[in-house]
């Protein structure tokens, strides 16, 4: 039961709190443990309910986009920004007060609740939440010519012809200009709501979320791009090669950036579909994955079985019926739906799903083990108070599911049945470059999307440069460069979902650092010995015991320490991934003699 009126108890807070600031003594008694706790409880049960209304109005609204559900999936954020805002004001009573150190860390996390955080005002915080629908809605409902974005991916997957290419990725980016201002408007109702929560800025309230400094964050972003930054260079490098040898010299410079509408992805963000014209001299794979899924008959509903079926064999239990009932895992034709991957726990207890418009190929068969990932891990924290249903941060979500899906192995592939045998060591080398034509390849991107919204949000760049802006730190730390004019009538940040969805992407990039430190942990585990590239921990209940043990801390204690319980580390450290691409790393070396490298 609710202590009191909200309405009630956030004026009583606000009264007494300019009381203070004028100097005034409120009649009002201190504060004590006791009632911070009550509190607290309070705010987890009304967290809670709205945040569980919010998502199955969002589940309807990414499933059946119309304006109708644009308006419910609105109405209902605005009420998780009322009450987030409401019960941020309300915790300021409790600051300077000792509180236990689990109260104390649901306190801090209550602030920092909302990346999109509505202000006080109630007409501003309606506006946020119309325009935030709006723009998901935008992007949900963005085609070129009739076709929506899972064609025109094709096109970027497959297609070897330039101009061809050229269309794709010019027609997707019109549907970003009529996204600027309505995303410029949330920028400046965005920051008010931070400010209002004591950060200076949105960017700053994102960095404030890993247990560190917002600046000593960025530093480590920074130490960690400078581990990986040789083995990305060095496959740049190769990737230039080989595009020049397939487009032209006329196309492709020697050295420079990389033109982004070759490399196999509308983003540029991972470019293992271009796999065939840089693979000359590794060798074969010795199996095609989306070959062998069509063979053995596998459907999408199958490939999500394969999926479950490896978490069953680490001994988690098996996926409620509800999650079979309820998930969308092919595309409907009949109603526009966001395909994006992703994965839901819509009453933040048993209500799991994923929405996908799955493909039966090799990209989805690892994209479902990822996202089944999310789901156990959502599962696994939902005792917590809701304040700690979370990962320990943002990037251990993502890593998890990645890190599972390092497991899917010629060796994994061989014991479900879908390969015959493993390919011996000749083919190492040429799966490691598939490998890292994904992995690899999306590190600079992971940091470039925030990087450019953090200068957005500290008013560093102004709306009159957002374009410019973007395409120079995507030249600084991608080393590729628009296929085509851009001017600030474009908005091409506006065409990554992420960007008009609100959704942090740092988190990606500590993902691919970690997935690789979780996995070697985990291979411990498992009492694997071999090359860290070749093991799998299908099968190892031990290995999804301890895994098991970090999932279930949720956001209850600093990341550092859920990091230690899974790896026996406290720091994140790319050594890992280092070692996983050794080979690799030797191979580009020999590859790149005589060839520029760098950007």
């Amino acid at each position: 039961m609710r202590q009191s009126h909200p309405l009630r108890r956030w004026a009583a807070v606000a009264a007494a709190t300019t009381l203070s600031l004028l100097g005034v003594s409120a009649c009002t008694t201190v504060p004590a443990v006791d009632d911070a706790r009550a509190f607290l409880e309070d705010a987890n049960a009304r967290l809670l309910e709205d945040n569980n209304r919010s998502a199955r109005a969002a589940w309807v609204q990414a499933n059946f986009i119309t304006r109708d559900t644009d308006t419910v999936a609105a109405e209902a954020r605005e009420a998780v920004m009322g009450t987030s805002v409401e019960l941020a004001a309300e915790a300021a009573v409790y600051d300077g007060l000792e509180l236990p150190p689990d109260l104390a860390r649901q306190m801090k996390l209550l602030k920092l609740s909302q990346t999109l955080p509505g202000p006080a005002d109630a007409g501003d915080r309606a506006e946020l939440a119309r325009l935030a629908v709006d723009l998901e809605s935008v992007y949900g409902k963005g085609k070129h010519e009739g076709r929506p974005l899972n064609d025109l991916e094709k096109v970027m997957a497959e297609s070897r012809d330039y101009d061809e290419l050229l269309d794709a990725w010019q027609g997707w980016r019109t549907i970003a200009p009529p996204m600027k201002a309505r995303y410029q408007r949330t920028v400046e109702i965005g920051n008010t709501g931070a400010r209002e929560l004591g950060f200076d800025d949105l960017g700053v309230l994102w960095r404030s979320n890993y247990d560190m400094a917002p600046d000593e964050f960025e530093a480590e972003l920074d130490r960690l791009w400078g581990q990986v930054k040789p083995l990305y260079e060095a496959l740049h490098a190769h990737v230039r090669a080989g595009l020049r040898a397939r487009y032209g010299p006329d196309k492709v410079p020697e050295s420079g950036p990389i033109p982004a509408h070759l490399l196999g992805n509308m983003w540029a963000q991972e470019w293992g579909n271009i796999y065939p014209l840089v693979a000359l001299g590794t060798g074969s794979r010795g199996y095609d994955l989306t070959e062998l899924l069509r063979r053995k008959g596998v459907d999408e509903l199958e490939l999500v079985r394969i999926g479950e079926r490896f978490f069953s064999s680490l001994g988690f239990e098996p996926l409620p019926d509800t999650f079979w009932e309820r998930s969308l895992f092919v595309k409907p034709r009949d109603r526009e739906v966001v395909c994006h991957a992703s994965a839901w726990n819509v009453d933040n207890n048993q209500d799991l799903r994923i929405k996908m418009c799955i493909k039966v190929d090799a990209e989805d068969f690892v994209t479902v083990h990822h996202e089944l990932g999310h789901n156990y891990y959502q599962r696994a924290y939902r005792q917590q108070p809701f304040l700690f249903r979370g990962s320990a941060n943002d990037g251990f979500h993502e890593a998890l599911g990645d890190a599972v899906a390092l497991s899917v192995t010629p060796g994994y592939l061989v014991e479900i049945g879908l390969l015959d045998r493993e390919p011996d060591t000749s083919a190492d080398v040429a799966l490691l470059l598939r490998t890292a034509l994904d992995k690899v390849s999306f590190l600079p991107f992971g940091l470039v999307i925030d990087k450019w919204r953090w200068k957005v949000f500290s008013g560093e760049l102004s709306p009159e440069h957002y374009n410019e802006a973007w395409w120079e730190l995507r030249e600084e730390y991608q080393g590729i460069e628009a296929p085509a004019p851009r001017t600030e009538d474009d908005f091409d940040p506006g065409a990554k979902y992420h960007v008009p969805a609100y959704t942090p992407y740092t988190r990606y990039f500590l993902a691919r650092i970690l997935q690789f430190q979780f996995h070697r942990a985990l291979c411990r585990e498992a009492g694997y010995e071999g090359p860290l590239y070749r093991c799998s921990i299908y099968g190892s209940e031990a290995a999804g015991d301890r895994l098991r043990r970090m999932m279930a801390m949720g956001m209850s204690q600093p990341w550092p320490d859920a990091l230690e319980a899974l790896t026996g580390q406290r720091e994140v450290d790319a050594s890992a991934l280092v070692e996983y691409f050794e080979p690799l790393v030797a191979w580009l070396d020999e590859q790149n003699e005589g060839r520029a490298v760098g950007h």
